[in-house]
């Protein structure tokens, strides 16, 4: 497994592409990362440190290389930027990234890309979070929660269950990790998990998800909002209260009402997931994963159309950031577009069949 390290001191969050064994049952594909860093004139006193860490644990792994190529863009005194690229070997899919400052002070997004190959499965999860009240929440679901899936006994059988028992039970490691501190962060998480053909998008938070199918943009999560009715109904039945501050906020404070960590207000703000479902196939053509920062100016029909006029990933993954600073967005701005390339895999099996 291969973890590319963040540039902390400028906080910019890195993607981690790898892959785990589960119980000894996967072959352990071994990752290959390659790094650009890239500094504009302006940037003369500016030193990045990038640290490239490979840990091969299995006697006879069955290793597959896998290419991720990223880009650190840099000012002094200015905003961070990062953005990247990665192709699945069997060209089916391929994927790009952007993370951007903004105007924030500091960086709280993080974001996880891996792939692994679970009993005659392809397998690739694709994550963002969004941390508020500080890093550490986001920064520990980057380290940990798509590992614990993988390593979920049920993960291949009921991917849906195990997605459910990870976020909480993840959600429950981090408060114990936490505990004799004085930080309360939180952290949003939209991850969507693709086992063989089937898709699965789950969410927690304002992170959002959305595909485009057949040419239209459809959500695949519905932001957890504490004026949503159904949440505050959940809210107020455990005791708590909405009450608008600036917005609507659980208890005045928390301007979503499910999220990771937030031990203060943990009986109202939970860590459970919603979770829909998709088949891959023709009509699925992109999915678009972004923080708040991007769909707070950016609706979801213009995120699909402009990512649809991109044949490359990463520049899409780009511009929408770009798009989102532009219009005013204030936040903290990352996104991950995957592209299913289904001519591919028609090339393939019209081979298979010929040689048949």
């Amino acid at each position: 497994m291969v973890c590319v390290a963040s540039l902390r001191s400028f906080a910019v969050r890195a993607a981690n592409l790898g892959c785990c064994s589960s119980s000894g049952r996967v072959p352990w594909r071994d990752v290959d990362a390659r790094r650009r860093v890239i500094y504009p004139e302006s940037c003369r006193r500016f030193r990045a440190i990038v640290t490239m860490m490979a840990d091969s644990f299995l006697s006879e792994p069955s290793t597959v290389s896998i290419a991720l190529e990223e880009k650190v863009y840099a000012e002094e005194g200015e905003r961070g930027y990062a953005s990247g690229s990665w192709k699945s070997e069997n060209g089916r899919l391929s994927c790009g990234y952007s993370s951007f400052r903004g105007k924030r002070a500091s960086m709280e997004d993080f974001y996880d890309l891996k792939t692994s190959k679970m009993d005659g499965e392809d397998v690739h999860l694709f994550g963002i979070f969004d941390g508020h009240g500080g890093s550490r929440a986001a920064e520990y679901l980057k380290e940990h929660l798509f590992e614990n899936l993988m390593k979920h006994p049920e993960f291949i059988a009921d991917t849906k269950t195990a997605i459910s028992e990870t976020y909480k039970k993840t959600d429950s490691d981090f408060l114990d990790a936490e505990k004799g501190t004085f930080r309360d962060d939180g952290s949003t998480a939209a991850t969507a998990v693709l086992v063989g053909q089937h898709l699965f998008v789950a969410n927690v938070g304002d992170s959002r998800a959305v595909i485009s199918k057949a040419g239209k943009a459809v959500p695949l999560s519905n932001d957890h909002k504490p004026n949503r009715s159904d949440e505050r109904k959940r809210i107020e039945d455990a005791g708590g209260v909405v009450m608008w501050a600036g917005t609507w906020r659980v208890g005045g404070v928390l301007a979503m009402s499910r999220a990771f960590g937030n031990r203060l207000l943990k009986q109202y703000v939970v860590a459970d997931p919603e979770i829909q479902e998709d088949e891959v196939n023709n009509e699925l053509e992109l999915l678009v994963l972004a923080s708040d920062g991007l769909w707070d100016v950016v609706p979801n029909e213009d995120a699909i159309s402009l990512a649809r006029t991109e044949e490359e990933p990463e520049a899409a993954a780009r511009k929408l950031t770009e798009m989102a600073f532009s219009r005013g967005s204030a936040d903290n701005i990352t996104c991950i577009v995957v592209r299913f390339h289904h001519h591919h895999t028609m090339d393939i099996e019209a081979l298979r069949e010929g040689s048949e």
